[in-house]
This record gives structure tokens, sequence and C-alpha cells, in this order.
């Protein structure tokens, strides 16, 4: 069920304060909107439900793709936003909402050069693989690697600019007036009571809708069985608000999902591994998918499987590359990597007929083509064969964040069904549509973390420049 949307008209409201802008949802949206905002000399204030802001992104990689930072120019690689947006577009088959693409693909390398000029953040750029669909290396980290140090830093800019952070503040209502013109919020505090804020603009950037099971059986029946592995705050709130408002929806099939998610251990194992030689074989001892296609889609094709499952499976030289990505040092700290001398100890593991794992396993070797191959599908070409002794992961499909909501135009303004835009209600990140398209395939790798920081970063200019025109 979609959560109670609470709209209160009024020409005014009594409220303990009020503020220019305030943002809902104190995630990397909200909090490279707030950064924005400061550096622009606009008071905003930060609402989050949690006792700490995390959100999905702390549960994320981190990875931000992200063309031209000075980052790229650094290490010497040529990247520029139509090629990000035609890469975009080629994995979304030319349905991602192109005013979107070329928004964000043009804001978000400025947006990562502005943390790092102003706010101290250094972003390594990760070029020794190629994530799915990507045609130069643009993915952006900081050190650790980790969406859970992201977020940290990013909360560490905000207080250090002395950003009003509000946590254990539930926004319960939205205030408008007659003409569809935001005058201010409600919040409700832990202990039940209930507290007012007005605004001159207000940024919704709280979350989708993944953790709202009922919504997901509705809208992404292919993942009503899945795991959801976002963050248990995306409940389909900002949904319910534009329903509420006779807001226009856009995108509710897109999703990001995830093909390697441990099982029973409940965490993600990187897909780099896929992109530098593994395969996932399911429980009858074969290859089910080309895994370079991308693990979004994968989290739908493994799940298809014999009882839902499949196994990574690698060798010494990729474990050793692995080792590199925290949320792989993490899942074999759980006990989720299994080591197999050989090919039988493998088909023991795995349960499956010894002969036919030695047949797939062989496909996999320079000039093979897997078993997607030899059924006359385009399928990956492998650079080597996998060596024992090997390694393997159980791992099943699912559901990390949702991609559509309300839609947006370029200036991350939300739209009435008439296509014409509220006066001064804004959304971006998991709130919004992204740049995904309506269906799992049309995620590319990157797309949540694009949508979030480039979209703060557009809320929080045109926020500014609404802000100025009332002064």
């Amino acid at each position: 069920m979609s959560p109670s949307a609470v709209i209160r008209r009024a020409q005014a409201m009594q409220a303990e304060l009020h503020v220019p802008v305030a943002i809902v949802g104190a995630g990397a949206c909200g909090l490279t909107a707030a950064l924005m905002l400061h550096d622009a000399g606009v008071n905003g204030v930060l609402l989050e439900r949690d006792a700490a802001p995390s959100g999905s992104t702390a549960l994320s990689s981190g990875f931000i793709p992200a063309p031209g930072t000075q980052v790229q120019h650094a290490r010497g690689v040529v990247d520029s936003a139509p090629q990000f947006a035609a890469d975009i577009q080629a994995k979304a088959h030319g349905t991602a909402a192109a005013h979107l693409v070329a928004a964000y693909t043009q804001t978000i390398g400025p947006a990562l050069d502005a943390l790092q000029d102003k706010h101290g953040f250094q972003w390594l750029l990760l070029d020794d693989f190629l994530y799915p669909g990507h045609s130069t290396y643009r993915m952006h980290a900081v050190p650790e690697k980790t969406g859970a140090a992201l977020m940290g830093r990013l909360q560490m800019a905000v207080a250090a600019c002395d950003i009003p952070l509000l946590t254990q503040a539930l926004v319960r209502e939205l205030w408008l007036d007659e003409h569809d013109k935001v005058i201010g919020i409600a919040y409700q505090r832990p202990d039940g009571t209930l507290e007012h804020l007005a605004c001159d603009v207000l940024i919704l950037a709280c979350n989708g809708f993944g953790g709202n099971a009922e919504m997901v059986r509705q809208l992404l029946p292919a993942m009503r069985d899945a795991p959801f592995a976002g963050h248990a705050g995306n409940d389909g709130s900002a949904i319910a608000w534009g329903q509420a408002l006779g807001a226009r929806l856009a995108d509710l099939g897109g999703y990001q999902g995830h093909g390697s998610w441990a099982v029973p251990q409940g965490v993600l194992v990187s897909w780099a591994l896929m992109m530098e030689g593994a395969v996932q074989i399911n429980a009858l001892g074969e290859r089910f998918h080309d895994e370079a296609g991308g693990y979004s889609e994968a989290a739908v094709q493994v799940l298809a499987q014999p009882g839902g499952v499949a196994w990574n499976v690698f060798d010494a030289a990729l474990l050793d590359f692995a080792r590199g990505f925290p949320d792989f040092t993490q899942a074999e700290a759980a006990g989720a990597v299994k080591p197999c001398s050989d090919v039988d100890a493998l088909a023991v593991l795995m349960g499956c007929d010894v002969a036919r794992l030695q047949s797939t396993l062989a496909g996999v070797a320079p000039g093979q083509l897997g078993a997607e191959g030899r059924d006359g599908h385009e399928d990956r070409v492998f650079t080597r064969a996998l060596q024992a002794p090997f390694y393997a992961v159980r791992v099943t499909g699912a559901l990390f964040h949702t991609q559509g909501g309300l839609d947006i135009d370029a200036h991350c303004r939300v739209l009435h069904q008439d296509g014409q835009p509220f006066a001064n209600l804004l959304a971006a990140g998991g709130a919004a549509r992204g740049v995904s398209g309506d269906a799992v395939w049309g995620y590319l790798s990157g797309n949540g973390l694009l949508s979030a920081i480039a979209g703060g970063a557009i809320a929080a200019h045109t926020a500014s420049q609404l802000v100025e025109s009332l002064t």
C-alpha cells in the first residue's frame, strides 16, 4: 500500500521557522543540493527521516559516472557529455528521457569538480576495467570505494558549512495554496509531535518505492519475490504526494536490479568480476546469459533459473583482482566465497553434472563462445580460460532501487499532468524519473548516483534562481 499522502491547502501556515529552501531527504541528492545551495549563497534546511543520513547511496558501491572531469583530464582520458549521453541511450535503446540525459551528462562533471574544489573531495578514477555499456573510463569514487564513505564525506562537508540538518524528521504533510504553490511542510518527531516549516521552495530528494512491497508487486512484477537490497525508507512517499497533487509520473517500470547478491549472506558481489572474465552458471551446470550485458538485467536472468539462484565462478587470478573491491572483501569475510580444487569439486558444490559443467567451462576460453553464442545469439568473447583452483559464490537477483517517479523537466521542476511545471516544487534523485527508461535493461551502471548528484546540483541551481526572483 502506498504511504498516506497528506496535502494541506491554505493561504498561509503557522510555522516555527521559515527558510528559503527545504530539502526532504538527506541522501546523496539532498546533501549535494544543500552544498550547491550554500555555494550559491542560499540558505537551505535538510530534513531526514532516519537518525542519521544513509539512504540507497550508503548501500551502493558509490561509483559515479562523469565525463570531462579534472580527474579524467589528469589521467589522459578523453570523454564528453555527448559521448556519455550516447552510452546512456544505447543502453536504454533510446528510451531514456532525452532532456534529462542531456541535463545530467552536462552537469555531473562540473558538479564533481565543484565538490573537489570547494569541499575537498578526492576523486579516484576507476580505470582498471570498464563497466557494462560505458565506452571509456568515467567511474569516480572516493578513496574508500564505498557508498557509505561517499555519504560520510558529503555529511562532513554539510557539517563544515553549518548547513542545518534535522534528523528523525519524518515529513508527513505538504502545504500548498490554491494555486499549487508550496508554502511549507509538516514533519513528525519521534515523540509524535508535528512541527511546521515554511519555505519558498521545496526540493523532494527523498526516495523511490523499492521498499514498498505492494508497489513493487504492482509495478515491477518480475521483482515481486526478489530480495530488496535498498534502503527501507524507499516507501514511495514522493509518488504518493505526486499522485495526490495531480503531478505526472514517468518510467515507473524502470529500476536497478543486480544479478550478484550473495545468498544467504545478503551482500553484494562486485560485477567487476564478470567484466574481467568470471561467469554465471546455474544449478544445471550451464551458462544462461551474456554476463557482459549488464548487472541490472542479470537480476531477472538469475531469478529465472532453477531455484532462482546461480553461481559466480572464477579463478585465483580473478580472486586477487576482486579483493580490490570492498564489497567483495565483505562477501569473502562473510563466507560467501567457496574454494574448489578442481571441476569435480565445483560440480559437487553446485550439485550439477560434472560432464556438463566441464563442457560449459571449456567454452570459457579465447576464441570460444559460451552456450548463448552456440545457440546463435550474441555472446561475449573470452580473452582467457579459467584455471583450477576455482572459486564460486551462490547468488540471486535483487532489487536495489527504482528509476521511475515524478516527471520533471530539465530544471528538475515537477510537472502537472498537462506538462506545466509547479511554481516552486522540485524533485530529483530517487523521487523523480531517472535516465534508464521504463525497463530493467535500460539501467547503465551508475545511473542512480548520476541522477542523484547531477539532479541535486540542478535542483539547487533552479531553487537559487527562484529564491533570487523573490528578493
